[in-house]
């Protein structure tokens, strides 16, 4: 599997690229701005197939729209998050004076959802806390997760926006993620790379969890 990165949008996005080697289909994960991928994609000589959602906040959002209309993509979201696509008032665009290109879903993201998109074998794990609707896409065969905001390098999602639990949270982070077995690489919606491993065993948001018994 290939992975380019991609900074977008007004936050910061990080915007996952993915395919096979030789391959020239790709799948997008949180495309925030259509234009900047659009041009990626035509430099790498990609075209995207599968738009995929790790959850519906306008950040990781606002490029959606348009990239499927360009390339005739597959969109994935949950269905909890499904409403953000085509409601501000649900994605949180408005908070920031904002709006985003309304669309609809092709395939619903829901828990344990397996599937195929550019020539790579995905399978939707459910991780509700950040959001709803939040899911992380486990790629198996490479050992990768692709955890939006629900994970991060020595840090978690926010938990104190519409819709989002920090009991939830945890739950999805410990009985979800830190249970799979062996050890993947964490591509995560904002900040760098990290590794299962290393969050199990340094990640101070769960620490501090664990101490006030959350």
């Amino acid at each position: 599997m290939v992975i380019h990165t991609l900074q977008t949008g007004p936050l910061d996005v990080n915007t996952y690229i993915v395919h096979t080697k030789d391959g020239t289909d790709c799948a997008v994960i949180d495309p925030a701005d259509a234009d900047i991928v659009i041009r990626s994609l035509s430099d790498m000589g990609l075209s995207c197939t599968h738009i995929l959602l790790t959850h519906g906040h306008f950040d990781h959002i606002m490029g959606v729209s348009r990239l499927k209309k360009h390339y005739g993509s597959k969109v994935l979201i949950h269905p909890d998050d499904a409403p953000a696509l085509y409601e501000d008032t649900f994605n949180l665009s408005y908070a920031m004076g904002l709006s985003v290109e309304h669309c609809s879903a092709d395939l619903l993201a829901e828990d344990g959802f397996e599937f195929e998109a550019a020539g790579l074998s995905f399978t939707v794990i459910h991780t509700p806390g950040h959001s709803k609707g939040s899911v992380c896409y486990l790629v198996k065969d490479e050992h990768a997760i692709f955890s939006g905001d629900t994970l991060f390098r020595l840090s978690a999602g926010r938990s104190d926006l519409p819709g989002s639990d920090s009991f939830v949270l945890y739950d999805s982070i410990v009985l979800k993620l830190f249970a799979l077995d062996g050890d993947y690489d964490v591509y995560p919606g904002h900040m760098g790379k990290t590794t299962l491993e290393f969050e199990r065993k340094r990640n101070p948001f769960i620490k501090h969890w664990k101490q006030n018994e959350w």
